[in-house]
């Protein structure tokens, strides 16, 4: 039996997909869009269950909602497991009506009531039932109760009988519209409907019959009849919500005592704050610290016991230097790392899934829409910490095509998980004291730099960004276990493989450009090698942001576009292939890891990593985003471009200072919001003729 499961965003709909399947699915891409597809078999059952994406109806109006169309269409499923938000029932149940109207079978899945009833409301199952037609059921996907009712359903439904919704007008236009088309057409209610509604996806069926219906009912209502349509779903839906909800007694709910808290008007932003500078602080401050030192020293002792062993074989010098030198210290390099990482992913599967990310889409929603952005774009933001790629995909939910270009463009700039590595060995080894600091402080310059770079873009660029940011905040809840395990493990597991592959092949890449010169002589002094020769050839890009022409700097930043992680191996092979070279050397100076840094350049390089063009893996899913190979090149060029002037200023200003201490800190910040503000005032008031008018007041433009 073939099965869908549909529902609203933050209904808890992957909760009970994982719940049914026991977490055992198949991960994929809908055919033709980025977008993940999650098949798999209920548990003791031979059903085969599909988690389309989240969607509020099945108007195309999204490419998840297309997505969910089409495939009740194409594929036909023979049940649809409608799962409900019983906290937000209204918008819920709009989608339930036009699930009614198809010819699947379809069971209500009330998730979350006994959140509704803590909040001093009963839901009757039974009387919705009757009012809909369909099979209602009160489940819990989070405390998994309820589950082996919803699966015994599943075999045991009858015959459904579909209620009626519009009014007499339209649904006398609508049994006259079904009439006219073929008679064994599938779900002919629902394109019945949706032809009423003047749905483009249906125009094969628009006939001259179906027109003069349509013109008779426009005739009678002064309003578009897809809006009337809207309405008398929503009449529909408020009857039910009287006859099937009572109110118990009058109790502020848990939620709504949080957001009294965590939304106040002067409290959101210093906690948003907080809890930010907290995270980056026990992943890259102490805890993680400590597990990065544990992890290198024993990959260090693994090394050398290798290379005895090797060495005691009889393996050959370069292949002993390859597995030492290149393998093991390109790859343990970023594997030391995994500990931080593990720490960050939980952080932010908390956050996710006790709901207070979605508050944080509210609290910027209105800074973010000055900007040309709106709430939504801070979803693709905090997927984009753990990996751009899925954080750049999740930019489709923005309706509006100029604030999805720009949320594209932009969320690479968000610290990933393949930055963590570069920002955590520079901000332990130059900042020991205040690590957690430096690195909360690149997640907020990120930050300042995606308002400045959309105020940018949406003056030069995209000069039409304008939509509404329409969200319903979810209760907040208890974190899943379970989930946030399952969650942080397959993250983790995407990095390893990560390291085990792209970090792997360029790890020997680099070696080998180290370790040969272009005659292909082995064994060469490391700057007569093809990697600082064509890293000095360059090096002078990277000079006014270092203050000296490192090649092994420049190299490793260049294999950043590969993959960030990148970064940190590259700097690996070439300190495991200079360690014998004395310190005192310009060798070493060329060679050596950290000996050409300093505190200000250390932290100017972190800013150049951090906004210049992301990896080859978040490049093509930009480019599919942005839909041109020119698109993405001009983006490329901005964020690299970004990067290089942000960099240069950091060091060109960092280098003057006499240390790191609290006034100077007070005095770069007061410079760079002066800076700040007088952009966006210039970007304000230019190209407007009557800005210097003295009567701009009067005339009001």
């Amino acid at each position: 039996m073939k099965i869908a499961l549909i529902g609203n965003q933050n209904s808890g709909k992957t909760t009970l997909f994982n719940c049914l399947t026991g977490m055992n699915a198949k991960i994929g891409n809908w055919p033709g869009v980025t977008i993940e597809k999650k098949t798999g078999v209920i548990k003791g059952t031979k059903h085969e269950i599909t988690d389309l994406p989240g969607i509020y109806s099945l108007s195309p109006y999204s490419i998840e909602e297309e997505i969910s169309r089409n495939f009740v269409f194409d594929e036909n499923p023979d049940v649809i497991i409608n799962i409900i938000d019983a906290t937000a029932i209204e918008r819920s149940l709009y989608l339930t009506t036009q699930l009614s109207e198809l010819d699947c079978k379809v069971i209500v899945a009330l998730n979350m009531s006994d959140i509704l009833e803590e909040k001093g409301y009963n839901i009757d199952a039974k009387k919705l039932e009757e009012k809909i037609g369909l099979k209602v059921l009160k489940i819990s996907a989070l405390k998994e109760t309820g589950i082996k009712e919803l699966v015994s359903a599943i075999d045991n439904l009858g015959i459904q009988v579909k209620p009626k919704i519009f009014d007499e007008n339209i649904e006398n236009a609508e049994k006259s519209v079904e009439s006219i088309l073929p008679p064994k057409m599938p779900h002919k209610r629902f394109v019945a409907v949706k032809l009423l509604e003047e749905d483009k996806r249906f125009n094969s069926y628009l006939t001259d019959g179906v027109k003069g219906i349509i013109k008779e009912l426009k005739a009678h209502y002064d309003t578009d009849i897809e809006e009337t349509i809207a309405t008398e779903r929503y009449n529909f839906i408020e009857k039910i919500e009287v006859d099937s909800i009572t109110k118990k007694k009058t109790k502020e709910s848990v939620s709504d005592k949080l957001d009294k808290v965590f939304l106040n008007k002067w409290l959101a932003f210093p906690i948003f704050i907080a809890i930010m500078f907290l995270i980056y602080y026990l992943s890259v401050g102490v805890i993680g610290s400590a597990t990065v030192d544990f992890i290198g020293d024993n990959v260090g002792a693994f090394g050398e016991w290798t290379g005895e062993k090797l060495a005691e074989l009889g393996t050959a010098e370069w292949l002993n230097s390859l597995v030492v030198d290149g393998i093991i210290a390109g790859v343990g390099a970023v594997l030391g790392f995994i500990p931080q990482l593990i720490i960050l992913f939980i952080c932010i599967s908390l956050l996710e899934t006790t709901g207070y990310m979605s508050r944080v889409s509210l609290l910027l929603d209105k800074v973010f829409r000055k900007i040309g952005l709106n709430g939504k774009s801070i979803i693709p933001f905090i997927v984009g910490s753990g990996c751009s790629v899925p954080g750049i995909m999740g930019s489709r939910i923005i309706e509006n095509e100029d604030e999805r270009k720009m949320t594209t463009i932009l969320t690479p700039f968000i610290p990933c998980s393949a930055k963590l590595p570069i920002i955590a060995l520079f901000a332990g080894y130059f900042f020991p004291d205040n690590a957690g600091l430096v690195s909360a402080s690149l997640y907020f310059f990120a930050i300042i730099v995606i308002i400045l770079s959309a105020m940018l873009m949406k003056k030069f660029i995209f000069k039409h960004t304008s939509s509404t940011f329409i969200f319903e905040l979810p209760e907040y809840k208890m974190p899943s276990v379970k989930y946030v395990a399952k969650d942080v493990t397959d993250k983790v597991l995407a990095f390893i493989k990560r390291a085990g592959t792209i970090i792997l092949l360029c790890s020997i890449v680099i070696w080998f450009l180290l370790s040969f010169s272009f005659r292909m002589e082995y064994g060469v002094e490391i700057e007569d090698s093809m990697l600082a020769i064509i890293g000095n050839k360059i090096s002078w890009v990277f000079y006014p942001m270092l203050g000296t022409r490192s090649w092994g700097a420049t190299v490793s930043a260049i294999q950043g576009l590969v993959a960030k992680e990148q970064v940190v191996s590259s700097m690996a092979v070439i300190n495991g292939l200079a360690e014998d070279v004395e310190e005192g050397s310009e060798i070493f100076s060329l060679g050596g890891i950290f000996a050409f840094f300093s505190a200000a350049s250390a932290y100017a390089f972190m800013v150049f990593n951090l906004f210049s063009a992301p990896c080859f893996g978040a490049i093509g899913a930009m480019r599919r985003e942005l839909g041109s190979t020119g698109k993405l090149l001009k983006a490329v060029l901005f964020q690299t471009g970004m990067a290089w002037v942000l960099a240069t200023i950091v060091y060109q200003v960092g280098s003057r200072l006499t240390g790191v201490n609290p006034i100077n800190i007070i005095i770069i910040c007061v410079i760079l919001l002066a800076v700040f503000l007088a952009v966006r005032h210039m970007i304000k008031t230019k190209g407007n003729e009557c800005a210097d008018c003295p009567n701009c007041k009067m005339c009001g433009k």
